[in-house]
């Protein structure tokens, strides 16, 4: 047992779900890695069961008796987007009683963390899918319910994977204008039409999952000169800036300084066409913003929240950020 106060931080997403427990002067003492957890896909009681399982994991790892209780728990999960969702996930989490006091919100805040120390900041996080979150000077928050197509949103992974399959049927067709990206489909799947694939997927002989595959091959297509993919890039750099302004907006700091935090795969994959169309995006809407490709992981943004309400030292953060 130790004396330390100590925090238990989740990053839980579509993909994967991080967990650290770390100690209020920033030593990180274990550590564990598991599946998805956003309650969209598997529901509240299956995300507070496998949430669970994973502290239980890293506390062994951290020599930790398997009833340790700590100071604080910083849950973020993709999927806690609604205020409702907030409410119904704290109150799980806080009778889950990991922790003394607990912290649920949305999996965008963690990499908003992880990417600044800034008081005013926005930050984009483009993965699987897209969402942003704004946080003014005085800790007033902007923020997007992210429901997908149902509540405006554009973009994100899967999304970009499935307009490649659509414009590379329709290329392959006649339907739409020719596009490397036919090819590139029935090269990337080995099949001999983008239809037969079509087909397969309906039929359950390709499982739809794999879909997703497409996202790289739609940059290689861009990268490539492809108009057809160079036009869906186009349109998601001009989603990421329209997210950030609008958060902006909503907390008049425009013409703030801020910082501009970047995440999630498709983003922190820094795709030359994406990027630098963002980077030069980013004057015209917010033109006093630093632009940061957040370098270390969300589950250190929810270690370093907890270590912020914790009262630690700066010294504290910075060992965090190292150990991270």
């Amino acid at each position: 047992m130790i004396s330390e106060k100590t925090v238990v931080a989740v990053d839980g997403g579509n993909s994967k779900t991080d967990v650290i427990i770390a100690t209020g002067a920033g030593t990180v003492l274990g550590r564990a890695r598991g599946p998805a957890s956003s309650p969209h896909l598997i529901g509240v009681p299956d995300t507070i069961g496998l949430l669970g399982r994973l502290i239980t994991q890293a506390r062994e790892h951290a020599g930790l008796h398997p009833a340790a209780v700590f100071d604080r728990a910083e849950v973020y999960l993709a999927g806690a987007d609604l205020p409702t969702e907030v409410r119904i996930l704290t109150e799980a989490v806080t009778a889950a009683g990991w922790a003394h006091r607990n912290r649920v919100d949305n999996d965008t805040f963690a990499l908003m963390r992880a990417g600044t120390d800034a008081e005013r900041a926005i930050a984009v996080v483009c993965g699987a899918g897209i969402n942003c979150v704004g946080r003014d000077a005085g800790g007033r928050t902007a923020r997007f319910p992210a429901l997908g197509m149902i509540t405006g949103d554009w973009g994100g992974g899967h999304h970009l994977a499935s307009l490649a399959l659509w414009h590379a049927a329709r290329g392959e067709d006649g339907r739409g204008p020719a596009t490397r990206l036919t090819e590139a489909v029935i090269d990337h799947f080995r099949v001999a039409t983008v239809e037969d694939l079509g087909i397969a997927v309906h039929l359950g002989e390709v499982d739809a999952a794999r879909i997703a595959e497409l996202t790289p091959v739609l940059f290689t297509a861009a990268s490539d000169g492809d108009e057809v993919a160079r036009r869906i890039v186009a349109k998601q750099a001009a989603e990421v800036l329209s997210l950030a302004r609008v958060a902006a907006e909503r907390l008049g700091m425009r013409h703030e300084r801020l910082a501009l935090v970047l995440g999630g795969g498709v983003l922190a994959a820094q795709h030359p066409l994406l990027h630098q169309a963002i980077l030069e995006g980013v004057p015209a809407v917010l033109p006093c913003a630093e632009v940061v490709v957040s370098a270390q992981a969300p589950v250190v943004g929810a270690a370093l929240a907890g270590l912020d309400a914790l009262g630690a030292t700066a010294d504290a953060k910075s060992v965090l950020r190292t150990a991270g």
